[in-house]
């Protein structure tokens, strides 16, 4: 890869980090979680828009590509970080920074699960994030295209699914980072791969 494709990546890793962040604001500020929810698929949709590039909608293919894109979707995940924090160093410079407090206790709950749960509710989360970057790429009917962005974003909210660019928004916005959450955000990332990977490999293996 050269320097002017590096950038390119990172540039639209950086990008995706925003929107996600933007969906991670949003989330915050509703009192209903549903409603939180299905905003929340806003930033899901400006990422596959756009043509951002977000890590658990192009880990999954790793299984269909060639070695070096491991390397690219790693790229990706740093590009994901950097915009995340970046909004939410941000956010928290404006006067709706109090919804920190809620991404706070949110945290607390995440940082005092075990790994194995982290890792299993991460793994469900990474098949869900395939389905909504699979069902855009390849869904023709404009609706049920965008159908397929937005409920997967639901279904992983509301079930208590871990994504690990989300997660990235929320310890950054309760400034919570430490050694414990970093490696359970690592956990959640293994895991959004493993189910990203799920569908693609059973396809290879088992259906085509």
């Amino acid at each position: 890869m050269n320097f002017k494709s590096f950038f390119n990546v990172l540039i639209r890793a950086i990008l995706t980090g925003f929107a996600i962040g933007i969906g991670g604001t949003v989330f915050l500020s509703c009192e209903s979680k549903v409603l939180g929810a299905f905003l929340f698929g806003t930033g899901l949709f400006v990422i596959l828009t756009f043509g951002f590039y977000l890590y658990t909608g192009k880990v999954g293919y790793i299984v269909v590509n060639r070695l070096s894109y491991a390397g690219q979707v790693c790229i990706i995940w740093v590009g994901n970080f950097i915009g995340t924090f970046l909004m939410a160093y941000l956010i928290l410079n404006t006067r709706i920074s109090g919804i920190a407090e809620k991404a706070a206790a949110m945290c607390v709950t995440k940082v005092n699960d075990g790994p194995l749960s982290i890792f299993i509710l991460a793994f469900f989360c990474g098949i869900l994030m395939f389905i909504a970057a699979d069902g855009w790429k390849n869904i023709e009917n404009q609706v049920a295209r965008t159908l397929a962005v937005f409920l997967p974003v639901v279904v992983f909210i509301l079930s208590g699914f871990e994504h690990c660019i989300a997660n990235m928004f929320y310890f950054s916005i309760a400034q919570a980072w430490d050694a414990h959450s970093l490696l359970w955000l690592l956990v959640m990332t293994v895991g959004n791969a493993a189910g990203g990977m799920f569908i693609p490999f059973c396809r290879i293996a088992f259906v085509d």
